[in-house]
C-alpha cells in the first residue's frame, strides 16, 4: 500500500465482469482478509487529521472561547459542564452537516467526501419518512422547501447555543461558569422531532437516537438530575450494544473489522482471526474469544461498575477501561469511520464518571424519584423493542451498534440499468460508479465497488443475501450490476450508518417513482435484524417495477456455517409468500460500447 495508492485487488479490471460471481466473492474475500478495503494511506491521515484539528481541536475553540474560558488552560474547562454542552451541541451540529461519522471514502463518498448538507439542504432530494400513512403532513418522499427549512433551523439554533456565554443559575450545584440556557435547546429540540417526522434518514444522522435525550436533560432536568440522566444514557448505549453482541452475528465482526486496521500490517496476525486461510474464512477461536470475552464484557461489567461505584479506584480503572476501549474502535477505521462519534464517549466518560462520580452525590439515587423511574424506563424501551421486533425500531435506536445483526440489502441492476440512478434521482452526488470513474476509471472502479460485497459476504447476512439473489437471477448474476445497498443508498439520501430502514421498501418506491426501471431491471433482497426471540432472519425481494415479489427466512445458524462464497450453493431458504404469476424478465449482457440503455430492446 502506497501514500496514494491502495492495495487492489489481484484481479485483471478488464476482464474481471466476466468471471462468475461468486468466483469474484472468492477472490475478494480473500483479499479483504489481508488488506480491508485496502484504501490509500492518505486516507486514514485525512480521517485523522480530520477527528484531531477540525472536530477535537475546533470543538474545545469554539466550547471554551465563547465561554470565556482559556482553551490553553484544560484545568479550567475540561470538568465545566457548559463545555461538555456545548461539546454536545458541536458534535450534533458536525454529524448533521455530514462532516463527522458516515464521511469519506470508507463510508462511499468518494467525491464529494461529504454527503449530509448536500443531500439535506437541496429542496427535490428523496427523503424516507418514518409513518408516512400514520403521521399527518409527513407523507411524500420529495424533499420539500420546508423541510429544508427546518433543517437550517436547526443548524442555526446549534451554532446559536454555541454561542452564547452561559446562563448563571441560582442553587448549590450550579457551576460558576455557568450552563447553556434552556431556551437554546429547545428549538433544537423541536426542529429535530419535526425533522424526524419528515426524514428519518437526517434525524438518524444526526445521531439524535444518542443526542436527542441530552438535549433533553440539558433543557428540563435540574442539574444533578441532569448528570445522572447522562450517566444513565451512556451506560444504556453501552449495555444496549453489549448486550446485542450475543448471539452467532458478531464473531463474524471481529474478523472483517480487524482485517481493515490500517496500521496493522502483518497478514500473519490479520489472518489469526480466521479459521484456516484462504480455504476457510469463518471466524477463528481467537476471534470467538474476543468478540465474546472483551468485546461483551467491555460493554456489560465496566459500565455497571461506573454506574454504581462508590470506590474512587475502582471508578477509575473502570473509565480507563471504556477509554482503552472506545480507541481500539477508532484505530479500527470500520465502515461508516463513527470516528468522532467514539472520541466524544471518551471525554463524555470522564467528565461524568471522573467529574461528577456517584459519591460526590451524583449517584443514581441522587436523582430525583420522581424522574428516575420515567427516564430508565425511557431510554430502554427503544432497545428492548428493537430487540424484540426489529421491524419496528431500527439498530440505531435499538443501540445494536457493531453487532453484526443488520438488516441490510443487495441490489441487482440489469446491465446499464444503474445509470438511471444519476440521470433521474436528484442527489448531492452522482452514484458511487460515476464519483469513482474520473479517478480510477470505469473497470477498476468496478472492482472497487464489488470489494464491499466480499465485505458483506464475510458477515452473517451476506450469505444469505447472496443466496436469495442467486435464487432470484440464477445465471444472470454473473453479468447483473450487484451493489451492496448501503453504499448506493449513501449516494442517494446522503446518509447511511449500517441501517438497512434506510433503504427499504419505502425508499425503493421512492427510486422507482423517479427512475421508472422496466420489470426484472432492478432488483432488490432485503433482510431484517434476528429478533432476540427467533433463530431466523426475514427477508423480502422487490423487483422495483413490480414491487415486493417473495418473503421468506433463513435460519442464521445455516448462514455462518457456510463460506463467503457459497462454494456449496445457497444456503437454505424458506419461502413464505410468492407472487402468483410472478415471472422475472431476464435480461441479456449488453455487449455493444456506447449503447444507451434505452436504444436496447428490453424484453417484456
Amino acid at each position: 500500500m502506497g501514500f496514494t495508492t491502495g492495495d487492489f485487488p489481484p484481479v485483471d479490471p478488464a476482464t474481471f465482469p466476466d468471471i462468475p460471481y461468486r468466483e469474484r466473492l472468492k477472490t475478494l474475500s480473500r483479499h479483504w482478509v489481508e488488506y480491508g478495503f485496502g484504501a490509500p494511506k492518505v486516507t486514514t491521515v485525512i480521517d485523522i487529521a480530520k477527528l484531531v484539528v477540525f472536530f477535537a481541536g475546533g470543538g474545545i475553540l469554539v466550547s471554551t472561547l465563547s465561554s470565556h474560558l482559556n482553551p490553553l488552560h484544560p484545568s479550567t474547562w475540561f470538568f465545566a459542564p457548559i463545555v461538555y454542552q456545548k461539546v454536545i451541541l458541536w458534535s450534533v451540529l458536525l454529524e448533521i452537516l455530514g462532516v463527522a461519522g458516515s464521511w469519506g471514502p470508507l463510508a462511499a463518498h468518494f467525491k464529494p467526501m461529504t454527503g449530509g448538507w448536500h443531500y439535506w439542504a437541496r429542496p427535490g432530494t428523496v427523503r424516507v419518512p418514518p409513518w408516512p400513512g400514520k403521521v399527518p403532513f409527513t407523507a411524500g418522499d420529495t424533499r420539500t422547501m420546508a423541510d429544508v427549512l427546518i433543517y437550517l433551523g436547526i443548524l442555526a439554533s446549534l451554532i446559536v447555543g454555541i454561542a452564547l456565554p452561559g446562563s448563571r443559575y441560582a442553587g448549590a450545584h450550579t457551576p460558576s461558569t455557568g450552563l447553556v440556557a434552556t431556551a437554546s435547546f429547545v428549538p433544537t429540540i423541536v426542529l429535530l422531532v419535526a425533522l424526524g417526522l419528515r426524514d428519518k434518514v437526517a434525524f438518524l444522522g444526526a445521531r439524535s437516537e444518542q443526542y436527542l435525550p441530552l438535549l433533553i436533560f440539558f433543557a428540563f432536568f435540574s442539574f444533578v438530575d441532569m448528570m445522572v440522566a447522562a450517566k444513565l444514557l451512556l451506560v444504556t448505549v453501552w449495555m444496549g450494544a453489549g448486550f446485542s453482541k450475543f448471539g452467532l452475528h458478531f464473531d463474524n465482526v471481529i474478523p472483517p473489522m480487524v482485517s481493515n486496521i490500517p496500521w496493522l500490517t502483518s497478514k500473519r496476525i490479520k489472518r489469526l482471526f480466521y479459521r484456516d486461510f484462504p480455504e476457510d474464512l469463518r471466524p477463528s477461536k481467537l476471534a470467538k474469544r474476543l468478540s465474546h470475552g472483551p468485546g461483551a464484557f467491555g460493554e456489560l461489567v465496566p459500565p455497571l461498575v461506573l454506574l454504581f461505584s462508590q470506590n474512587t479506584t475502582l471508578t477509575l480503572v473502570a473509565v480507563l477501561f471504556m477509554i482503552g476501549y472506545h480507541t481500539f474502535i477508532i484505530s479500527t477505521f470500520p465502515l461508516a469511520v463513527p470516528l468522532e462519534w467514539n472520541l466524544v464517549f471518551i471525554y463524555r466518560t470522564a467528565f461524568l464518571f471522573l467529574g461528577f462520580p456517584a459519591h460526590d452525590g451524583y449517584g443514581v439515587s441522587d436523582m430525583t424519584p420522581a424522574l428516575l423511574v420515567p427516564t430508565v424506563a425511557g431510554l430502554l424501551f427503544l432497545p428492548i423493542l428493537g430487540n424484540l421486533r426489529p421491524d419496528l425500531v431500527s439498530f440505531l435506536p435499538s443501540m445494536r451498534q457493531y453487532a453484526g445483526n443488520w438488516a441490510s440489502a443487495m441490489w441487482a441492476l440489469a446491465p446499464g440499468a444503474e445509470a438511471k440512478l444519476d440521470e433521474h434521482l436528484v442527489k448531492g452526488a452522482k452514484m458511487q460508479k460515476g464519483q469513482l470513474t474520473p479517478l480510477y476509471g470505469a473497470e477498476a472502479s468496478e472492482v472497487v465497488l464489488q470489494q464491499v460485497l466480499g465485505w458483506r459476504s464475510l458477515h452473517s447476512q451476506g450469505r444469505g443475501l447472496n443466496s436469495v439473489m442467486i435464487n432470484q437471477l440464477g445465471e444472470d448474476i454473473d453479468h447483473y450490476t450487484l451493489r451492496e445497498a448501503e453504499f448506493s443508498c449513501n449516494a442517494i439520501v446522503g446518509f447511511n450508518f449500517g441501517d438497512g430502514h434506510f433503504h427499504n421498501h419505502l425508499m425503493i418506491e421512492a427510486v422507482q417513482k423517479r427512475c421508472r426501471f422496466a420489470p426484472g431491471e432492478f432488483i432488490v433482497v432485503w433482510v431484517e435484524s434476528q429478533p432476540i426471540n427467533s433463530g431466523r432472519q426475514e427477508y423480502w425481494v422487490m423487483d422495483a417495477a413490480v414491487g415486493i415479489v417473495e418473503r421468506g427466512c433463513w435460519d442464521v445458524s445455516d448462514a455462518v456455517q457456510e463460506q463467503p462464497w457459497l462454494p456449496n450453493g445457497p444456503i437454505r431458504t424458506q419461502v413464505h409468500w410468492r407472487m402468483d404469476g410472478y415471472e422475472r424478465v431476464s435480461h441479456p449482457r449488453v455487449e455493444l460500447e456506447g449503447v444507451a440503455v434505452s436504444e436496447v430492446e428490453v424484453p417484456l
